[in-house]
């Protein structure tokens, strides 16, 4: 029961954190490509300055969110190594002290000190640095975050949200383009903010409005300096 439920348990959070990071990927596509395509058709609204600017930004786009995801995750699996480095030599070279440090951690549990001490003995005799690990560092050793993998979860979900503001401005005839695009945007940003307020179990209302205003914000205050900068090249 433990053990399998322990594993279940923390794949779940895992696939969560995934999930999580996934619907902020898109949401930051929807949203800055969305803000860079209207803010471009308040100057010029036609098709192929739409498409190429659209295409670039959403190549940029996805490729920052790439580097950027791959960087801060090398640096929090480098940071996870060191402490597991660290934990191996002081067991090799501590390891009283560290059986202690593993009692005390199982007494503010609530566990007594005979108990506390009889599962850090029986733990640390099945897998000592397993045991510390988890229990000091909440760390699993075996299923640190890859980098590789955070990169392309990342472009992937920023290039299907950024899609949906490229392809509402780009489709439809000229005259529709920037309204259909703030109406596609809004049912996108609607669909992040529910997604997002579920996986952190907070108020949708709250969220949907927070990304939302945020998102129509940003389109509106580009598409103004793209009408200023527009009429002011003519």
């Amino acid at each position: 029961m433990d053990t399998h439920n322990e594993l279940h348990s923390e794949s779940f959070a895992s696939r969560l954190n995934w999930l999580r990071a996934g619907v902020l990927g898109a949401n930051d596509g929807i949203v800055s490509m969305a803000a860079l395509l209207v803010g471009v058709a308040g100057a010029d609204t036609s098709t192929h300055t739409l498409f190429l600017t659209g295409t670039a930004g959403l190549i940029a786009g996805a490729l920052s969110m790439a580097v950027g995801e791959y960087v801060s995750v090398s640096s929090q699996r480098d940071s996870e190594k060191a402490l597991l480095d660290k934990e191996r030599f002081e067991l090799k070279h501590e390891a009283e002290k560290e059986l202690e440090e593993l009692v005390h951690i199982y007494q503010k549990k609530g566990l007594k000190r005979d108990t506390a001490h009889q599962v850090a003995i029986e733990l640390t005799a099945h897998d000592a640095f397993a045991a510390h690990v988890e229990a000091e560092l909440g760390i699993d050793p075996n299923d640190l975050t890859n980098p590789l993998h955070a990169a392309v979860a990342s472009a992937v979900a920023f290039t299907i949200g950024g899609l949906i503001p490229l392809l509402a401005i780009i489709i439809p005839s000229e005259p529709l383009r920037v309204p259909i695009t703030f109406g596609a945007v809004l049912i996108a940003l609607i669909g992040t903010g529910i997604l997002s307020a579920k996986l952190s179990e907070t108020s949708k209302r709250k969220v949907v409005m927070r990304i939302v205003l945020g998102g129509i914000l940003a389109m509106a205050v580009t598409f103004g300096i793209g009408r200023l900068l527009g009429v002011a090249g003519m």
